[in-house]
């Protein structure tokens, strides 16, 4: 069971449509198992959750570094990095999750993230309107 999986939240929203999943990453400087930097311990789940992902039918649509607080306060919101995640559905989502594998990758996300937060997002419109 992974920690914080609000599966109940999601289940509540319509699964009618893909969705985009937030992510973002405040990295430890050491992973806690010792091998490496959390940065490190995070490109390991990566390389096995990529493959977990595709399975459902999902996708990476966009990552990078979270270079500075824009708007808000910066203590508040200190963030390392950020991944947009596509799935099918939500239900595509919770199955990923709730996988034997991703438990097993899981052990690296937890080494590498002092904190990892994920917003599920719905779609409202595709272009911004004509002017």
């Amino acid at each position: 069971m992974i920690e914080h999986l609000n599966d109940e939240a999601l289940r509540a929203l319509p699964d009618d449509a893909p969705v985009v999943m937030l992510n973002l990453m405040r990295f430890r400087e050491r992973s806690l198992d010792g091998n490496g930097s959390g940065w490190d311990a995070y490109l390991r789940y990566s390389r096995l959750t990529i493959a977990l992902i595709k399975a459902q039918g999902g996708g990476i649509i966009w990552t990078g570094d979270a270079e500075a607080v824009a708007l808000g306060v910066p203590d508040l919101h200190r963030w390392d990095y950020v991944a947009l995640v596509r799935y099918p559905s939500r239900a595509a989502f919770l199955a990923m999750m709730q996988s034997p594998e991703y438990a097993a990758a899981n052990v690296e996300r937890e080494n590498g993230c002092a904190d990892h937060t994920i917003f599920a997002m719905r779609e409202t419109y595709t272009k911004l309107a004509p002017r």
